[in-house]
C-alpha cells in the first residue's frame, strides 16, 4: 500500500538568507514599492514589539508574546487581504493587526489587560486575539461558510502556530473547509516551537502543511522569512478562495527568537547554536539585503526609518500610558437591570479600594 503521508510538499522560496536570489522572480516583485512598503512594515512592526517586551519587564504591561523574526508572514498576509476580507489572528500577530489598521496602542491596552484594546473601529470584522490554542480555526470556518451561504466574494484568514496544529479544532476546521470548500486560508507560521516542545517531537507528520491532504486541500511550505516567496504564495491562495475554489493550507517556515512570552525562559530547553543560526536567516535582514542590492535602499533611507519608528512607538505607548482605566464600576454596573442592595455594597467598597490602590501608585493607571 503507497504511503501517502509521505507525499511531496513543495516548498518555495525565492531568496537565501543573505537576500539573493534563488530562481527567476515573479513580476510583481520588480515594483520596488511594494518590498520598501514591506521593508517598512516589518520594522516599525519590530520596534514596536521590542518596546512591548520592554514595558512588561518594567511592570507596565501583561505577559506578552513577542513576533520576534517572524514579522514577515503577517505583514504580508495584512496587506494581501482586502479591506472586507476577515482576518481571524492568534496572539502572535502584532504586525498583522497592525497591517488591518489597528493602532499599536490598542494591542499595548490589550496585553496591558484593558479589553477596549479589541474594541476600536479599526477591528471592523476581523477577530480579535485568540489566545486559547486552535479555537480560532473553527471561527474562521464558521464566517467562510456564511460568506460561502451569502454568496459574498469574501475570504477568511486564519492564522495560528505549530502547536495548534496538533489541535482537533484545526483538523475538524479544515475537514469542514475541504468537505464545502470554504473560502478560507489557514496560515500556520511554523516557528520550531510550541512553547518548550520542538517542532521535531510535535507530530509524526513529514510536513505540517501534510495536514491539508486528508482533507482534499491544496497545501504547500513557504520560507516564512521571505516576502517575496509569502507574497506569491499568499497572493494564490486567497485568490482561489475568492474565486469560489475552496480552501489552502499554508505552513510558513520561520523562527522564534524571542522566549514563548515574557513568561518563559527559552534558554532552559534551546541551546545558542540553534538560535545563533536563526538569527542569520531572519526576514528584516534578509530583505534588506535585497534591497541593497537593487539600490531600492541606503543608509539615509535606513536612518529616516528608524527615527519614524521610534517616533511612532513613543507616541503609542505615550496613548497607552495616559489611556485612564475601565472604572471599577463596570464589573458591577452591566450585570443586573436592578442591582441588588448587596451588589451595590460591593461596588461602593471596590471603589473605596481602587481609589486607595492608585493613589499608592502615584495615580498612574498603569503602574
Amino acid at each position: 500500500m503507497p504511503d501517502k503521508s509521505s507525499l511531496p510538499i513543495p516548498l518555495v522560496r525565492y531568496l537565501d538568507e543573505e537576500g539573493e536570489i534563488l530562481q527567476p522572480l515573479p513580476g510583481w516583485s520588480e515594483d520596488g514599492k511594494i518590498l520598501e512598503n514591506y521593508y517598512r512594515h516589518m520594522v516599525i512592526a519590530r520596534q514596536s514589539d521590542l518596546k512591548a517586551v520592554a514595558m512588561q519587564r518594567t511592570g507596565k504591561m501583561g505577559t506578552y508574546p513577542s513576533c520576534l523574526g517572524q514579522e514577515a508572514i503577517s505583514t504580508v498576509y495584512s496587506a494581501l487581504l482586502e479591506k472586507d476580507d476577515v482576518l481571524v489572528p492568534y496572539y502572535r500577530d502584532l504586525p498583522g493587526l497592525m497591517g488591518r489598521g489597528v493602532p499599536v496602542s490598542d494591542v499595548y491596552l490589550y496585553w496591558g489587560g484593558d479589553e477596549r484594546g479589541s474594541a476600536n473601529p479599526a477591528w471592523k470584522q476581523d477577530f480579535p486575539n485568540c489566545v486559547p490554542i486552535a479555537t480560532q480555526a473553527g471561527h474562521a470556518a464558521g464566517v467562510a461558510t456564511a460568506f460561502k451561504i451569502r454568496h459574498e466574494s469574501r475570504v477568511v484568514l486564519c492564522a495560528l502556530g505549530d502547536g495548534a496544529t496538533s489541535k482537533g479544532d484545526f483538523l475538524e476546521a479544515l475537514n469542514l473547509a475541504g468537505a464545502w470548500q470554504l473560502p478560507v486560508v489557514f496560515v500556520i507560521n511554523n516557528n520550531q516551537w510550541a512553547i518548550s516542545v520542538p517542532r521535531a517531537i510535535q507530530s509524526g507528520a513529514p510536513t505540517l502543511a501534510q495536514k491539508g491532504i486528508a482533507a482534499g486541500l491544496p497545501s504547500i511550505q513557504v520560507d516564512g522569512n521571505d516576502v517575496i516567496a509569502l507574497h506569491e504564495v499568499l497572493t494564490e491562495a486567497i485568490e482561489r478562495a475568492r474565486s469560489n475554489k475552496g480552501a489552502s493550507v499554508i505552513e510558513a517556515i520561520s523562527y522564534r527568537l524571542g522566549d514563548h512570552t515574557t513568561a518563559d525562559d527559552a534558554s532552559r530547553y534551546r541551546n545558542s547554536e540553534e538560535l545563533n543560526a536563526a538569527w542569520r536567516k531572519e526576514p528584516i535582514k534578509r530583505l534588506r539585503n535585497y534591497l541593497f542590492h537593487r539600490g531600492l535602499w541606503d543608509e539615509a533611507k535606513e536612518k529616516s526609518l528608524k527615527l519614524h519608528a521610534d517616533k511612532l512607538v513613543e507616541k503609542s505607548v505615550k496613548t497607552y500610558t495616559e489611556t485612564p482605566l475601565p472604572t471599577v464600576a463596570d464589573l458591577f454596573d452591566y450585570q443586573y437591570a436592578n442591582m441588588p442592595p448587596s451588589l451595590e455594597q460591593q461596588k461602593q467598597a471596590a471603589i473605596i479600594r481602587a481609589k486607595d490602590r492608585a493613589e499608592m501608585n502615584g495615580g498612574s493607571p498603569h503602574a
